[in-house]
């Protein structure tokens, strides 16, 4: 561990020594539209608070992986459970890794089967030319699940400079092959991905073996452009005590998740519709001792077919949104049986413009149908004033929910028994902002309410009993959310600072109940930090920074880094990440690894 410290440190040092080629722009920010919501608004005009990682921060960062990057924000808590993002809860400003809904170009990937699963979908960064974080409340914008947010995963369209196959050598065994190819055509493109990433782990039963596999084709772009997108990745993996208890160290599990998905832009002077069609499919095999699978193995299939169609209508009163998403859920499974469920959802919402055109106003609902929950409708507006050219304050509210997966209804095991009464989630947030943003200065700060109703807690009375799920605890947040981003130049090259803090306050409603399983344990406090610099040519490096500090009492930093020497067509990395050899875990008190490095070739062409 000092050699690969020697090493990382050398490396920056003589990155004050080298030669030098032209970096990329940054793009600028306030240019970039927001295509996940109905009414396509700029970054820059919406009130709400949104983050935004374009493809410059991921290629500067030392994340190799989707889980791994979002742990650079603020207000995003991604629970791992060992690396390369191999299994990965989802959390926006506290809740549950069940409560924030996960999007690819739009469509929502969640599972029926459980969170656990949502960021099987993550795609690899190669192919992300963006990701848009949505946070607070986002149920009348995107329905269920969006219950504290939602993140959009917006895939590469323009293939120009996708080229690239790199070799991977790092800690633990690591080994990474990626293929990244593409080609721009008069009106169309096309743009594949491969890569196979194995591991022999950094514990016992912590080894892994990744397969993903990405096809995007975009055409008719000069007129009314259609875009195809297959998506499959598979994981093996052993899992020491990711799910039972600690003493669990020979779990197993093997997933499999795949997209396909169609979607097209019509537009005319005043109309815009965004129809899309996919099919989801999850398969997640969990065997408690690897070696023998009879003593416990479970097998879920869950399949979701969807259609959605949402546009936008302009007139003189402002800008009308509209859309209606209809899905069907099957799962087959040994433990959960065979379930479907029919959803429906339909979106109204509409912005209007006063004071020359300073303030907006945007109230909206959605109205959900599902089979076995039936009607629900949640309503919520967003509120906007630019007081300047710079300044800008905003509010909004709204009603969010979260129907019980079907785990939470159905799952049974020797100590847990779901529940097939529970009602859906409820809650209902505020939240009141300001954004400021002038040149390469941006900062943001934030306060927000979400008063959560129906929480679904595991509760026994006596200690022998199962541990039984059940609507119990209502639950108070309170927060604190505070973003800074400057850039700058020394000596003609770019530099880059971002600060992020994120305080949450969560208030338990007292229980009259002798056992209780639920356990918060969010990020009471989150601190970010990541520098992305250049000093010289041809060698850039970046650093990030988190410290927590969850409710429980632990607290941790994280120190995260990235040299890079860029020669025209060739491009060797090292990454290391946590450099200080912090010890601590994320979820389910599973040691997250001491310091490791990776060395990253790659060849451009």
């Amino acid at each position: 561990m000092n050699n690969f410290k020697a090493v990382l440190l050398l490396m920056l040092l003589v990155s004050h020594f080298s030669f030098s080629q032209n970096t990329q722009k940054q793009e600028k920010l306030d240019s970039v539209m927001i295509t996940s919501s109905r009414i396509d608004l700029p970054f820059k005009k919406n009130s709400r608070t949104i983050t935004i990682i374009t493809s410059e921060i991921i290629a500067q960062s030392p994340a190799t992986n989707v889980a791994d990057l979002l742990q650079q924000i603020a207000g995003i808590d991604i629970r791992r459970r060992g690396v390369n993002g191999m299994q990965a809860d989802l959390y926006i400003r506290g809740g549950s890794f069940d409560q924030t809904l996960l999007l690819i170009d739009g469509i929502k990937v969640e599972d029926a089967q459980t969170g656990h699963h949502t960021m099987n979908m993550a795609l690899p960064i190669e192919v992300i030319e963006r990701i848009e974080i949505i946070k607070g409340p986002a149920s009348r914008v995107f329905g269920q699940n969006a219950f504290t947010g939602a993140i959009n995963i917006v895939t590469k369209k323009n293939a120009k400079n996708v080229n690239a196959i790199s070799f991977q050598l790092g800690s633990f065994g690591q080994e990474n092959v990626t293929a990244t190819v593409g080609k721009n055509f008069n009106n169309s493109s096309i743009i594949a991905h491969a890569s196979i990433n194995t591991s022999d782990g950094y514990r016992f039963n912590t080894d892994f073996n990744n397969q993903n596999y990405f096809l995007k084709g975009s055409f008719n772009k000069n007129n009314i452009p259609f875009d195809v997108i297959c998506y499959f990745t598979e994981r093996k993996f052993g899992a020491n005590g990711f799910y039972a208890s600690p003493e669990a160290v020979n779990q197993y599990e093997e997933t499999q998740s795949s997209l396909i998905g169609i979607s097209s832009v019509y537009k005319t002077k005043k109309l815009t519709l965004k129809p899309r069609v996919y099919w989801k499919r999850n398969q997640d095999m969990y065997v408690f001792v690897r070696d023998n699978p009879s003593i416990y193995r479970n097998l879920h299939q869950t399949n979701k077919i969807g259609a959605v169609i949402n546009g936008s209508f302009s007139s003189k009163l402002g800008t009308t949104g509209f859309g209606i998403d209809v899905a069907k859920v099957y799962l087959s499974s040994n433990n959960l049986g065979k379930r479907n469920r029919d959803m429906v959802t339909v979106f109204l919402e509409h912005r209007f413009q006063f004071l020359d055109e300073k303030l907006d106003v945007t109230p909206g609902v959605a109205v959900n149908y599902f089979s076995d929950f039936k009607f629900h409708a949640f309503p919520g507006i967003d509120l906007g004033y630019q007081i300047n050219d710079y300044l800008k304050v905003y509010a909004n509210a709204g009603y969010t929910y979260r129907i019980p997966t079907y785990t939470d209804l159905f799952y049974s095991d020797p100590t847990t028994l779901g529940n097939e009464n529970l009602n859906p989630e409820e809650a209902i947030t505020e939240e009141l902002g300001l954004k400021y943003s002038k040149g390469q200065f941006m900062a943001s700060m934030a306060i927000f309410n979400r008063d959560s109703n129906n929480l679904i807690d595991y509760i026994k009375e006596n200690e022998d009993d199962l541990w039984q799920a059940t609507n119990i605890q209502n639950l108070n947040t309170i927060g604190f959310e505070a973003n800074v981003s400057y850039g700058f130049e020394m000596s003609e090259f770019p530099q880059n600072i971002t600060l992020g803090y994120t305080y949450l306050e969560e208030n338990l409603d007292a229980l009259n109940i002798n056992f209780s399983r639920y356990s918060i344990n969010s990020l009471k406090h989150h601190f970010t930090a990541s520098y992305r610099s250049q000093f010289i040519k041809y060698l850039s490096q970046s650093i990030a920074y988190k410290f927590a500090n969850r409710t429980n009492g632990e607290r941790y930093s994280i120190v995260d880094a990235k040299v890079t020497l860029n020669l025209k067509s060739f491009e060797l990395s090292i990454i290391g990440n946590n450099v200080f050899n912090a010890q601590y875990t994320e979820t389910n008190l599973v040691p997250m690894p001491k310091g490791n490095v990776l060395l990253d070739l790659k060849y451009r062409f």
